[in-house]
């Protein structure tokens, strides 16, 4: 589903647009992305915040719902001090229709480094993890992400995507990264919560964890059903509670190479 859902969200900023590439080994199918719309269910409630370090300012990974993949994202700030649009920094591809996100599998596209909608939104967030630090720690901090940004021009779903975007951002904060950001965004962000928090046995799971977040009939998309934007109708396929869109183009991407380069 290309088009916006509702007022609120813009579903087309998927964070990645791939699997791992232990996942065509195991003959698991990815020539048609569009597919997964059919196996959209109800939500999961919202993860609660799983807090690391001390002091008044944190950086909070996040992962939320889009129509087929996700998004990976961060939100910065002071705490108790609600984010605005200003503080959210994340890699999608720039556009409001399914172009450049489409192209983006086969050829790096334009991109673009802030807000996108939805990721303020609560309701949508699948997995979350939030350091705290002091204020020169967050100042150094905020200082590479804007760095990050202004050099982050392009989008590749294999070379260069949002879980690698804030993968970078972790890595210089000296975080434990997960080894690929060829995986689900909710995968992604669980596994870098994990591997900080005293869990190093996350590194071995984070395939079959990929593979068994494919397979979940739960996975994104189902909050916004779950929130009556979106409702399952008689074909199995998603219909707006809000306005009776029109159907979103067929898109078929053919046959997905996917690297198995660990990291970027």
């Amino acid at each position: 589903m290309w088009h916006r859902l509702s007022d609120r969200i813009r579903p087309i900023r998927f964070g990645v647009a791939l699997v791992l590439t232990a996942l065509l080994g195991l003959g698991v199918s990815v020539a048609n992305a569009q597919n997964s719309r059919t196996i959209l269910r109800t939500g999961n409630p919202t993860p609660s915040v799983v807090t690391t370090g001390s002091g008044d300012y944190y950086i909070e990974f996040r992962a939320r719902y889009a129509w087929d993949y996700g998004h990976t994202y961060l939100v910065h700030g002071r705490v108790g001090v609600p984010p605005t649009k200003a503080d959210v920094a994340g890699l999608s591809p720039v556009g409001d229709d399914s172009t450049a996100w489409v192209i983006g599998h086969y050829v790096p596209v334009p991109a673009e480094t802030g807000w996108t909608d939805g990721d303020l939104e609560n309701k949508y967030v699948t997995a979350r993890y939030r350091v705290l630090m002091n204020k020169d720690e967050y100042d150094r901090v905020l200082t590479y992400i804007k760095g990050l940004q202004d050099r982050s021009h392009v989008w590749s779903a294999e070379l260069y995507n949002c879980n690698a975007f804030v993968g970078d951002v972790a890595k210089f904060m000296g975080l434990k990264v997960p080894a690929s950001s060829l995986i689900y965004p909710k995968v992604f962000v669980t596994h870098l919560r994990l591997l900080n928090t005293g869990h190093p046995e996350a590194a071995e799971t984070l395939v079959s964890d990929n593979v068994k977040e494919m397979s979940n009939p739960t996975r994104d998309g189902r909050a916004m059903i779950n929130n009556h934007v979106y409702t399952i109708g008689a074909n199995g396929e998603p219909e707006s509670r809000v306005v009776r869109a029109t159907p979103a183009p067929h898109v078929t991407i053919g046959q997905v190479r996917v690297s198995s380069r660990a990291g970027n």
